[in-house]
């Protein structure tokens, strides 16, 4: 007999009921250092006092009008992500998912009302992750992602990732875009070098082509920089967010200049609870405190300090653990041991991971997390580590 829910997940037996900061708590009382930060989402940990304050204060005014009217909340966030960031304009969504699909529609859009609707073909890459819609699986491409929803969606090229000589070879008149994430987070913490992103910035430029950023994961200040790609000094014509814009409120967004937007025109995209009051609260209170130079200076000596944990967690334990990826709070352990078989011990351990491809397992900590979170990170990954080189 099938579940209530839908068992489409293989969910842990964990049933948490509160977070405090960087910590979980079981129903049975048992407290979980959180590495994972719900995939990247609670980028400020649990129950920040400032997000409690703006969606409780949002809350008790106004919830939902929908976008046939004006929404202040909306406009002061957009006005800060475009004071922040490359963009001209931004379009909010309720999740990743649909910021993917919006960045598609507004490639090709751009193209046909230049005259070259033959121009809808988008170079993606081995190993990305864009979500699970129909144009997201499409990106991806992967057997795991597409087998069983045929037929998949078309105006997808699916390159080799880091073949900057295939990229180039691709390109046809029929090309429009180029979309990849500037690290890889479901495709086992895989950065793409900044040399690499300036050849791709070049390529576009030279071709004429768009290029479009999917920051969900690896935005919002996990590197240390407001937006990854801030690292290698380009701008992207196109960026989808979402995750920890919103500090684990639903919440997304496409920026994108006003050239790329130029064909995104009255009634040719909407959302009924994109962008609400809500979310937009939420959503202004995150950016306030990451887009604070001290907030990221702070970020980035954690993540320094955490990766040189890391590097000495891998020396004690030569059998388990392989090597440290990533950038900034978006790190990954390449394990010997299964991964899987990592973050179980973790969960026996009370620090919880994320498993990725490539037999990694990913840290997402929240970006406030403190030394002393970090110091208890690697004695609990040492116990995990210690158990499974004795099983």
């Amino acid at each position: 007999m099938i579940a209530s829910v839908l068992p489409t997940y293989n969910r842990a037996p964990l049933n948490f009921v509160k977070g405090e900061g960087s910590w979980l708590i079981e129903a049975d009382g048992r407290r979980f250092l959180d590495l994972g930060a719900g995939i990247a989402v609670n980028a400020l940990g649990h129950a920040h006092p400032a997000l409690v304050q703006a969606l409780t204060d949002q809350a008790q005014n106004l919830w939902h009008v929908s976008n046939l009217y004006q929404i202040p909340q909306q406009q002061a966030l957009a006005d800060k992500l475009v004071e922040h960031t490359f963009a001209d304009t931004v379009f909010f969504t309720n999740s990743g998912t649909e910021a993917c699909e919006l960045a598609v529609k507004m490639a090709r859009k751009y193209f046909f009302d230049k005259g070259e609707e033959q121009r809808i073909e988008i170079l993606t890459f081995d190993g990305s992750f864009h979500g699970r819609s129909s144009a997201g699986i499409a990106a991806a491409g992967s057997e795991k992602m597409v087998k069983g929803f045929g037929p998949v969606l078309p105006g997808f090229v699916h390159l080799t990732f880091g073949d900057l000589d295939g990229v180039s070879d691709a390109i046809t008149d029929q090309t429009a875009a180029i979309l990849i994430e500037p690290i890889q987070g479901e495709g086992g913490i895989r950065q793409v070098p900044d040399a690499d992103m300036k050849a791709l910035r070049a390529l576009c430029d030279e071709h004429g082509l768009l290029l479009i950023l999917d920051e969900v994961q690896c935005g919002v200040g996990r590197t240390g920089k407001l937006f990854a790609h801030e690292w290698a000094g380009i701008t992207p014509d196109i960026m989808m967010v979402a995750k920890g814009i919103g500090g684990g409120f639903p919440l997304g967004a496409v920026l994108a200049t006003e050239d790329a937007a130029s064909g995104m025109t009255a009634g040719t995209h909407g959302s009924t609870y994109g962008g609400n009051p809500l979310g937009c609260a939420v959503g202004s209170a995150v950016l306030d405190i990451v887009t604070d130079p001290e907030f990221l200076a702070e970020v980035n000596r954690k993540a320094g300090l955490l990766r040189q944990k890391l590097e000495g967690l891998i020396a004690t334990h030569p059998d388990v653990f392989e090597e440290v990826r990533g950038s900034g709070l978006m790190l990954g352990l390449k394990c010997k041991a299964l991964n899987i078989d990592v973050v179980n011990a973790g969960y026996d351990n009370q620090v919880i991971t994320v498993p990725a491809a490539e037999n990694v397992i990913r840290l997402l900590p929240p970006l406030n997390l403190s030394d002393d979170d970090i110091a208890d990170a690697l004695t609990r990954l040492d116990k995990a580590a210690t158990q499974i080189s004795a099983a």
